[in-house]
């Protein structure tokens, strides 16, 4: 099968730390991004910290989606606190987009929710790059539940971003943080919540996504969980962060991506990407998640979804 007639949908989500750009405003790890990026020959990539990407005409925007190959971007606002917005980039060979959501309360960063309708399929499929609050576990539980809107009834999405914030599942259990080895006492009090008077890792953006409640299903599927348990593939569970920071213990599986169940169906593969480019471009390891974009389109029928955004 040739490159044009492959059957692979391959979605990256990334955090490249202040989008590449050093304190001494050089741009050598962007650089090293992209061509981390181009070379996953990605049709969707869901972006976080694009750090005042909106400046000057939103030029890094057009950069990045000029050096993935001519992608449609997507780029979220900027608060007044923090300068580092979500993207969204999309293929226009494969990816039509229709409509345009910014998803700005209760949330600290807001959510870039492009909806596309991919080319061969009837109905459209809702995108969105996200990035959790890093330092208030109460206020990403508020976000997880404004993202469960993507995931009403009849709706089809992909969402991936940092959750600063763990898996709830119980096969990861082992995985958490050991807090009497953190360092970081600030990181201690962002990422752990009272549980019975004890103090126990963040796992509930998680649970409110992917868990199931009083027999029922889940709003998202997690595809590294999908991956490792429906599709058998070694090493969807990695962690991704922090590879930099020595001083908040081991890195964990912070950066996730979720799918609609109909969606997560058609997943094939998912890879933590780790190479020298990447540990030398950001702190987050990237997330590729590859769909058969056949039984993607079949799953996008009129019947079984709707994808608007709430």
């Amino acid at each position: 099968m040739t490159a044009l007639e492959s059957d692979d949908f391959r979605v990256v989500s990334w955090n490249v730390e202040h989008n590449g750009i050093g304190r001494d405003g050089s741009d050598d790890r962007w650089h090293l991004a992209m061509d981390v990026l181009a070379a996953l020959q990605p049709h969707v990539v869901l972006r976080q910290e694009l750090t005042r990407a909106d400046m000057y005409g939103r030029r890094a925007v057009w950069a990045e989606a000029a050096r993935l190959g001519g992608h449609v971007p997507f780029l979220a606002s900027a608060t007044p606190e923090s300068a580092n917005p979500t993207g969204v980039y999309v293929d226009p060979n494969l990816c039509e987009p229709t409509e345009y959501y910014e998803h700005t309360t209760g949330m600290w960063h807001p959510v870039c929710n492009p909806v596309v309708r991919i080319k061969g399929a009837p109905a459209k499929l809702s995108l969105a790059s996200v990035h959790l609050c890093s330092f208030d576990p109460d206020r990403r539980v508020n976000e997880a539940r404004r993202l469960t809107t993507l995931g009403k009834p009849g709706m089809a999405a992909i969402i991936g971003g940092d959750f600063n914030s763990y898996p709830h599942d119980e096969s990861e259990a082992a995985s958490l943080p050991d807090w009497e080895e953190v360092e970081d006492r600030s990181h201690f009090e962002h990422r752990t919540i009272d549980s019975g008077g004890v103090r126990v890792s963040d796992t509930r953006p998680d649970r409110i996504l992917a868990g199931t409640h009083h027999g029922r299903p889940p709003v998202f599927v997690e595809l590294g969980q999908y991956a490792t348990t429906q599709r058998h593939v070694p090493g969807a569970l990695a962690p991704t962060s922090s590879l930099w920071r020595t001083d908040q213990g081991p890195m964990r599986r912070i950066d996730r991506i979720y799918a609609t169940p109909q969606v997560a169906e058609a997943l094939t593969d998912l890879e933590v990407i780790v190479n020298d480019e990447v540990r030398e471009a950001s702190d987050h390891l990237p997330v590729l998640a590859t769909f058969s974009l056949s039984r993607l389109r079949q799953a996008l029928s009129p019947s079984t979804t709707a994808a608007t955004a709430a």
